[in-house]
């Protein structure tokens, strides 16, 4: 009887055990769940809005944008690279008929190699930059957010490699002539409107990623629907289940 009384008052805690081993493991499961709905912070949209319009007009001035910025850039790098040429040492030209040089670099010879080849990889950055605007401006008006990949690659390096060569030409230039104070200043604003327009991008982009993966989750989920309807209308519209086949057993 002892043992007996003893076996039945080690039954409940066995029960008290396993219930709360159970809860523990259906808390981690909902903690892992959890987990997995949290979106990392460069997977979140940036901005909700552009200040003073909403994120999709935003976008389509920032395309424009790039368009402006990158004709600017291959237009006064051509200027640039013209005139350090005309100024090399021992190069005859005319120019000064046509405007004055006073302010071209006419130091060291490396530095005005690298003023040259900053020139022309501005001028090369700036093809990529109007060409993947032209890509982003298709994609902005059919909302296909893949095509706005190569903007965001192409603007992102662009707008960095000008940020690095307008502050080497605002170094190694003197500042007290006109075209280098402008310039300076013009970069500054245009590099941070690029910024921003960057990120109105990126937030539109993952905004629309969000919207396709629902759209293809809704789509698989009525697929799984419709798959289950077409399994059961073939089966007959009488599900059969165990409790019927026993019943039916016994009737037999």
């Amino acid at each position: 009887m002892q043992a007996q009384q003893g076996r039945r008052t080690r039954t409940p805690s066995l029960g008290g055990t396993s219930s709360i081993y159970s809860y523990a493991s259906t808390t981690r499961t909902m903690s892992r769940s959890m987990k997995s709905l949290r979106v990392a912070w460069y997977k979140r949209p940036l901005v909700q809005d552009a200040f003073f319009t909403d994120i999709q007009t935003g976008a389509m001035l920032t395309a424009i944008f790039s368009m402006v910025v990158s004709l600017f850039t291959i237009a006064t790098a051509i200027l640039d690279m013209y005139c350090l040429g005309m100024t090399k040492p021992g190069v005859t030209h005319y120019g000064f008929y046509i405007m004055s040089f006073q302010f071209v670099y006419v130091g060291n010879n490396n530095v005005r190699n690298c003023l040259i080849v900053f020139a022309l990889i501005s001028a090369i950055a700036a093809m990529g930059l109007f060409v993947t605007a032209c890509i982003l401006m298709r994609a902005l008006r059919k909302e296909i957010e893949k095509k706005m990949i190569p903007w965001l690659f192409a603007a992102g390096g662009f707008f960095a490699w000008r940020t690095f060569a307008i502050i080497f030409a605002s170094i190694v230039n003197d500042m007290i002539f006109g075209y280098h104070i402008s310039m300076c200043l013009l970069w500054v604003v245009f590099i941070l409107f690029g910024i921003f327009g960057w990120v109105i991008v990126y937030s539109l982009y993952l905004e629309l990623s969000d919207l396709t993966k629902l759209e293809d989750l809704a789509h698989l989920r009525m697929g799984t629907m419709s798959s289950l309807n077409m399994t059961q209308s073939i089966g007959g519209s009488r599900p059969t289940t165990p409790h019927s086949t026993v019943s039916t057993a016994q009737a037999v």
